[in-house]
């Protein structure tokens, strides 16, 4: 990346596809650099393990991968590039690793990343080089990640493990995506690929249909954490999980920053870059995405993360083709494992990509195509298994579910906004704009056409419409780069104080100011009418800091401080704490996740209509809900089950009349609730 001078026009043009740095000097490729590289590669790797130090291998491969690629005008970029990469690689790896159970041992799969590290740079003959250039702007999109960390990570901050426990069980969706992360732990990689194992440790049909990409880098990470494969104890892995999830969605509001700046260019310099960084950041903070926190929306996150990284790299290509391409198939792969319905955005902006850029990818088209229809490939296999589970796709389409709740304004502002910035003289003759133009409504047109299908077939805009509307919002912040061009750089008038250090930085200031005023609500102590909360203090994120612990903590706390120790780890378990049909549900959903036998869930779902358990119960209510207790009991696969309930005489009665209703064993322990 090049800096404008001071007063001269910019040319709205985009950086192009081949760079004379992206050619491999053939005299770069010496045998023994090779063999040095390859020995440590695996030597380093087993070092590390050895002495349980694992966790220092991730900024290795981030680094070395950094360190090969040519991308990018800071460090910032080149590390954000390289993470991208990484995960691309490791999914990719991990799926042929999958087969033999290896994809989570840190030695393999550290040692092979790293020698793919050491060929890329001799075939390539590049000498590691990592830019060390900072940028001012860098602290607004660290600073962003940190402000939102800071909220998001509030309700649990130095609370222990059980401590935590009413806060992280708020929503039931998180045990399913905690129960993907344990069974790719136990299965040692993808639960799509030995499905018949997968059943026993998720809520079928999630073993083949459910995108598994976010829990396996999790799961990948986590043994780098721990320097083991093994999860440990199920409740300390639980909340470690959770704090993975709060990181992923910090740092998809820091990236979403990024993007914006750099999909605005080398053009965006000074002051101005103050102003979309910050105005982005504003928004950002002020949304509602940290809703997808509260909701579980695990796999969305971080399945935003990879799109927000892969649009703006797409729509603006800085790059030579051999990176561009490399990029082009991690964007697909991380997407598409992550959360594959997301995936059509990436899709949309690389055939955007290559109309705009047609000339300058002429020369390495058929090489570029090649590798982005490997990538494709790859991205496709767990959708394709899917199948195999017999999917019913449009089903699943219309199926409801939990929403992010936004004001459409948002979103129909943003969109509009940016489709004008890329129509404005400035602007439209760059390249950029051209490709974020047609990626911003293509990703428009494909939801809106989503929606009207929806609306045809179902009669409203179900749990799928929203899904891909916040993608299309991330897109719209991304697109807020674009203005960057049309803010002018200090004129001819400045020129006197142009010269002075601090004229600069203290515009940035201005500037940002004015952003989070107008954009995120912020008041700097000015006291709202009638000492109303401000929009800032009505925000999600900063509502979200303030949640009060869940109705789940006590009967979680007994489940783990007591009943968990005496029960039989080899039996499934039903928890009947109170005559609450939903608190059963929950409790029992939670202590088969715990116990890595989230398989039996998909059987516990008319427990919602088990009120039982707790004490003043009818005879009515008794009989109403033995019934469908019986029914539970009876799709519990094995013949052996144990039944925790809270009130003595409930559990006395279940103990005579359980046995003969259901033809299995049963076990009735007295569980009375803990306070």
């Amino acid at each position: 990346m090049t800096a404008q001078l001071p007063g001269t026009a910019a040319r709205p043009s985009a950086p192009p596809l081949t760079r004379p740095a992206e050619e491999a000097p053939k005299s770069g490729r010496r045998w023994g650099f090779l063999a040095g590289a390859l020995a440590a590669s695996w030597i380093l790797p087993a070092a590390l393990d050895a002495l349980k130090l694992d966790i220092v291998l991730i900024p290795v491969f981030v680094l070395a991968i950094a360190s090969v690629l040519r991308v990018g005008g800071g460090l910032l970029d080149r590390l954000v590039v390289a993470t991208l990469v990484l995960c691309g690689a490791v999914l990719a790896l991990g799926l042929v690793l999958s087969a033999g159970s290896w994809a989570l041992i840190p030695v393999p799969t550290a040692g092979l990343i790293l020698s793919a590290v050491s060929v890329s740079a001799w075939l390539t003959g590049r000498r590691p080089r990592l830019p060390l250039r900072l940028r001012s702007s860098d602290l607004v999109i660290l600073g962003t990640g940190a402000v939102v960390w800071h909220y998001i990570h509030r309700p649990v901050a130095g609370r222990s493990t059980t401590e935590q426990l009413p806060y992280i069980l708020s929503v039931e969706d998180r045990f399913i995506h905690f129960s993907i992360f344990d069974a790719v732990h136990k299965l040692g990689g993808f639960p799509f690929m030995d499905q018949e194992a997968g059943k026993l440790l998720v809520k079928t049909p999630t073993e083949a249909v459910y995108p598994q990409g976010s829990h396996f880098l999790l799961a990948w990470f986590d043994t780098f954490v721990r320097s083991t494969a093994d999860l440990g104890d199920p409740v300390g892995a639980y909340t470690r999980y959770y704090t993975y999830v709060l990181v992923a969605f910090a740092a998809l509001c820091a990236l979403i920053v990024w993007a914006a700046r750099w999909v605005g260019g080398p053009r965006l310099t000074g002051w101005r870059t103050a102003a979309v960084c910050t105005v982005v950041a504003a928004v950002v903070v002020a949304s509602p995405l940290a809703g997808m926190v509260r909701v579980g929306f695990d796999s969305q996150i971080i399945g935003l993360v990879f799109m927000t990284v892969s649009i703006a790299l797409i729509v603006r290509p800085a790059m030579g083709w051999g990176s561009y391409a490399l990029v082009s198939a991690a964007a697909l792969i991380t997407v598409g494992y992550a959360y594959n319905i997301l995936a059509a955005f990436p899709a949309i902006a690389m055939v955007a990509a290559a109309v705009v850029y047609r000339r300058r990818q002429r020369r390495h088209r058929l090489r570029l195509y090649a590798v982005q229809l490997a990538g494709a490939a790859i991205a496709l296999v767990p959708s394709v298994l899917s199948l195999t589970a017999k999917f019913d796709v449009a089903a699943q389409t219309q199926a409801p579910g939990m929403y992010l709740s936004f004001d459409r304004s948002l979103l129909v502002g943003l969109v509009l906004l940016v489709l004008v910035l890329c129509l404005l003289p400035g602007n439209r003759r760059s390249g950029v704009s051209r490709s974020l133009l047609l990626t911003l409504g293509g990703a428009t047109l494909v939801t809106t056409a989503f929606g009207v299908w929806q609306l045809i077939t179902i009669d409203a805009l179900s749990y799928y419409f929203e899904k891909l509307a916040i993608g299309v919002l991330v897109i719209g912040l991304i697109g807020l780069g674009a203005a960057g061009a049309l803010l002018r750089p200090f004129g001819p008038w400045a020129r006197a104080l142009s010269r002075r250090w601090w004229t600069e930085g203290a515009a940035a200031v201005a500037v940002s100011a004015t952003a989070l005023s107008l954009f995120g609500g912020f008041q700097w102590g000015v006291p709202s009418v009638d000492r109303a909360p401000t929009s800032f203090q009505k925000s999600e994120l900063v509502l979200w800091s303030k949640i009060k612990p869940g109705d789940l903590g006590p009967p979680a706390r007994t489940i783990i401080r007591r009943d968990l120790k005496r029960v039989d780890p080899d039996v499934p378990v039903i928890a009947l704490y109170s005559s609450n049909g939903y608190m059963n549900w929950r409790v029992s959903f939670f202590a088969t996740t715990l116990m890595g036998d989230s398989g039996v869930a998909a059987a516990y779902d008319e427990l919602l209509v088990v009120w039982l358990g707790g004490d003043q119960v009818g005879e009515e209510q008794y009989r109403s809900s033995f019934a469908p207790l019986t029914r539970v009991i009876g799709r519990i696969p094995g013949p052996k089950v144990t039944l925790l309930v809270g009130d003595p005489t409930i559990a006395e009665r279940l103990r005579r009349e359980l046995p003969p209703a259901t033809g299995k064993q049963i076990t009735v322990l007295d569980a009375p609730l803990a306070g």
